[in-house]
């Protein structure tokens, strides 16, 4: 790690990046830290090149109607951030020849960003199959997927990039392996030789326990839409199983797998072990770019040892300004305000913290707590559609208490992660991979107020910089616990010391910073990247679990 030149040059490919907020290529946290992972590696000057896939219509852009129930939205996105290379690659769905075309955005010195766009009259019905991220049946995800893999490793060719390791992040990139396969067949190789090199040649990570998260398809829809790529049923079975995962396959084409936090290697291990041939899972936690989600003034207050509270306050009054420019509703900047902002599916649990309204209403009607909430969901996800109309509802019983966000997005999660005072997370343990919105939340001294799951194990000192809930319990009547949990450290720790002891507050607010600015960087993401996923030989498993896990255990057994 002396000597970057050494290092070996990366092709990282990822279905979406979320880098900019005027390009809209993403649907939430797995794009926006492949984004963090291209402008760290532009900026550190690791050598990586990003493939990925221009969505000419985005991730759905969503609004609320008066009545409270979500809809979606589709437009098209601006490409002035983006260049054209010139360059074409093609490859087959369904038989029909499909052209890619290959955009570029440079931004990031050595580490540039290509996008494959199939959006070309000369496609016909195909030219729609980079329209929308996402969305479509198990046919069109395959057709996207074969754009992405097969496209991505066509395109490097057809740029004369030459890489030495592929970065397969999330299994949707796997076909990209196949490619590879193909090649080397068509080169004289057989399939175990061509599958040997190739598994030398890839790593993967592996981003979630959620089965949604974990996509399958008939082997009759792959061989359909050409995802077998010249490959046989025996081959492919053999690669992926029947069904055929993209998972599974991201563990056999693979030379070493990464978890993205300490508990998810371990749910990874037991989830993936039955799994013959898969490649070893190693934990490397995520990270976030601290240019990007650290506020500068929040930065320079805490370099300079100076007071943390002023610049908050500022950033919070924004956010403020923000929530009445958009809802028409005037938040405290001094009441109380806590932030939940991600994904609305089921088990994150975004109602957890409403389930206990003989606790929770007195606290919205006299001020003494704000609740924000934000996040999209997916447009086929029947309880994202139905919970958010409840959020809204109690929003409008509480317009000074509770508020809900539209269209969360980079631009409204910088306002969230800088302007709250508490970040709640209250996933469903063990479904949390790494829930990289808190470590945001506390680069910017706003305090974890989290179940212990994802990365927050790793970071959590209770009292000192933020706080746990629910003793890291899993079993029986889950939501039931947490609840209680929650409200008891709410009533009995936060808001005591937010009202009461603003010195502790404000030292905790410095001690979060401090656990976080390095170690749930993207800069050190990378540097492990480089150092254990890409090194060659065996790499063991670094550190067990912190001991806050099994001691919030006991105790919850005890109690």
């Amino acid at each position: 790690m002396n000597k970057k030149e050494r290092l070996p040059r990366v092709a990282y490919l990822c279905m979406e990046y979320g880098l900019h907020e005027e390009l809209p290529i993403y649907s939430g946290g797995l794009g926006v830290l492949a984004g963090d992972v291209i402008k760290c590696a532009g900026e550190k000057k690791f050598p990586m090149v990003g493939i990925g896939i221009l969505w000419r219509q985005g991730y759905t852009t969503q609004k609320i109607c008066s009545n409270g129930k979500p809809y979606d939205v589709f437009e098209d996105i601006d490409l002035s951030l983006l260049k054209e290379t010139g360059v074409t690659v093609k490859v087959t769905v369904k038989n029909k020849e499909v052209v890619c075309k290959v955009w570029l955005l440079d931004r990031y010195g050595n580490a540039p960003l290509y996008l494959l766009d199939t959006h070309l009259p000369e496609n016909g019905e195909n030219m729609n199959i980079t329209s929308r991220l996402y969305l479509g049946d198990d046919a069109d995800r395959v057709a996207q997927e074969i754009v992405l893999g097969v496209g991505g490793i066509r395109a490097l060719r057809a740029l004369g990039i030459k890489v030495e390791l592929y970065h397969f992040n999330e299994g949707h990139a796997v076909l990209g392996a196949v490619e590879i396969i193909r090649e080397k067949m068509n080169q004289g190789l057989t399939f175990e030789e061509a599958w040997a090199e190739t598994r030398n040649m890839v790593v993967f990570t592996t981003h979630t326990p959620v089965s949604a998260g974990n996509g399958s398809y008939s082997h009759e829809t792959m061989y359909h839409m050409g995802g077998y790529n010249g490959l046989t049923y025996e081959q492919m079975s053999r690669i992926g199983g029947d069904p055929f995962s993209i998972t599974v396959a991201g563990l056999r084409l693979s030379r070493r797998t990464n978890a993205v936090s300490k508990t998810h290697g371990e749910t990874a291990r037991k989830m993936w072990d039955h799994i013959k041939d898969g490649s070893p899972i190693i934990s490397i936690t995520n990270g976030v770019h601290r240019t990007t989600w650290q506020d500068s003034r929040i930065k320079e207050a805490h370099e300079k040892g100076k007071d943390l509270w002023a610049p908050h306050l500022e950033a919070k009054r924004e956010l403020v300004s923000e929530i009445f420019k958009t809802n028409n509703v005037l938040f405290n900047p001094e009441a109380l305000t806590i932030g939940f902002a991600r994904r609305v599916t089921a088990y994150k649990r975004c109602e957890l913290i409403l389930g206990n309204p003989g606790e929770l209403e007195p606290m919205l009607a006299n001020g003494t707590l704000q609740l924000i909430f934000s996040g999209k969901f997916h447009p086929y996800d029947e309880y994202g559609r139905s919970v958010i109309p409840r959020i809204v509802d109690l929003s409008k019983k509480y317009p000074q208490g509770i508020v809900f966000l539209e269209n969360y997005d980079i631009k409204l999660g910088k306002l969230l992660t800088r302007g709250c005072d508490v970040w709640l997370n209250t996933p469903r343990r063990p479904l949390e991979a790494s829930g990289t919105s808190g470590m945001k939340a506390a680069m910017n001294g706003v305090l974890n107020l989290s179940i212990l799951d994802g990365w927050w194990p790793e970071a959590c000192r209770h009292g000192i910089n933020g706080w746990q809930i629910g003793h890291g319990y899993e079993g029986c009547n889950q939501d039931e616990h947490d609840l209680s949990c929650l409200y008891q450290v709410l009533l009995n720790e936060v808001i005591p010391i937010y009202y009461n002891d603003r010195p502790k507050w404000v030292d905790m607010m410095r001690e979060s910073i401090n656990s976080s600015k390095w170690n749930f960087s993207s800069e050190r993401m990378i540097t492990d990247y480089y150092s254990r996923l890409y090194a060659e030989g065996e790499i063991e498993e670094e550190n067990e679990l912190p001991e806050i896990i099994s001691e919030f255990c006991s105790c919850a057994q005890q109690g």
